[in-house]
């Protein structure tokens, strides 16, 4: 059965596991069906940002949510703004782009209000103020509910924890990319801010992808720590189950953000929502396996 946690600055009940829906795209024909199985199946926040191909992946969000907005949580991101030319993105986190950013965002999803507006990236030479401000001021309009932080910067999280009211932080962390577990984790932890935790199956690495290199391991280190994973799976998990449960396990982590695309990978993330936690001798088990890594840069 799904479990459900609370962010605890707002109050909201998310699951354990939930949708992102980055790997949707605008033109696919399942899209509504998937995301309404997803709410039978107990998912109640659903990730986007008005990136993913340009607003589209909002706009389809949006549309498979009509009737149901009461229901469930939104999360989008603010901060890459498209080139008119469509050629890229360049990074804006000053307040006239935010404020002009939500509208279209608040259109695109056809809602009046954004659960968890999360600014998607963030570098220490930021006007950080400025965009904490902003931020603030749209809550006290009423188009945010909360807001956070997309980021996998431990400077840059420490000085939104400082300086902000954040609700949450969304970051990279699988069994691959153990880098939060140094210190970020239990920081947020510490802090009372929830923890969306992206990137859980290391883009398809610890479950069907061929090893290759990843962050600061090369492809055969990544080999031998999957075949030593593989080969001390908790009795009765599968991978993708450990995999995941190793996510959601830790205290600080809120819900694992599954990015999903078919109906097959929606009924894997809830059966694995189902299953029960990883003990705690069975964690430390893991962990064991091999060092983990650290941040080398933005420290």
């Amino acid at each position: 059965m799904m479990k459900y946690n609370t962010i605890h600055k707002t109050g909201f009940k998310v699951s354990d596991i939930s949708f992102g829906c980055m790997s949707l795209k605008s033109d696919g024909t399942e899209n509504d069906a998937i995301i309404n199985k997803a709410i039978d199946g107990g998912i109640n926040l659903f990730d986007t940002a008005d990136l993913y191909e340009k607003g589209e992946n909002e706009r389809l969000l949006g549309n498979a949510l009509k009737g149901k907005r009461k229901d469930v949580f939104i999360s989008t991101k603010v901060g890459n703004q498209w080139r008119k030319d469509g050629s890229g993105w360049d990074w804006n986190p000053r307040k006239e782009y935010i404020l002009n950013a939500v509208d279209d965002s608040l259109k695109r999803l056809q809602t009046d209000y954004i659960d968890l507006y999360l600014l998607h990236g963030g570098t220490m030479d930021d006007p950080m103020d400025e965009s904490i401000e902003t931020f603030e001021r749209l809550v006290d309009m009423g188009k945010i509910r909360s807001y956070g932080l997309s980021s996998i910067r431990p400077n840059v999280i420490r000085e939104f924890v400082k300086r902000s009211n954040i609700a949450a932080v969304m970051t990279q962390y699988s069994y691959l990319d153990r880098r939060p577990e140094e210190e970020t984790l239990d920081l947020l932890l510490n802090k009372n801010i929830g923890v969306l935790a992206r990137g859980s199956m290391a883009s398809g690495l610890l479950v069907d992808k061929p090893a290759s290199d990843y962050l600061n391991l090369k492809a055969a280190e990544v080999e031998k720590i999957v075949n030593e994973l593989k080969n001390n799976l908790p009795e009765g998990r599968t991978l993708q189950e450990t995999v995941m449960r190793y996510v959601n396990g830790h205290p600080a982590v809120t819900t694992a953000v599954a990015g999903i695309r078919t109906l097959k990978q929606l009924e894997d993330a809830i059966n694995t929502a189902n299953t029960l936690p990883l003990m705690e001798e069975e964690r430390q088990h893991l962990q064991a396996l091999w060092a983990g890594n650290t941040y080398s840069e933005h420290r």
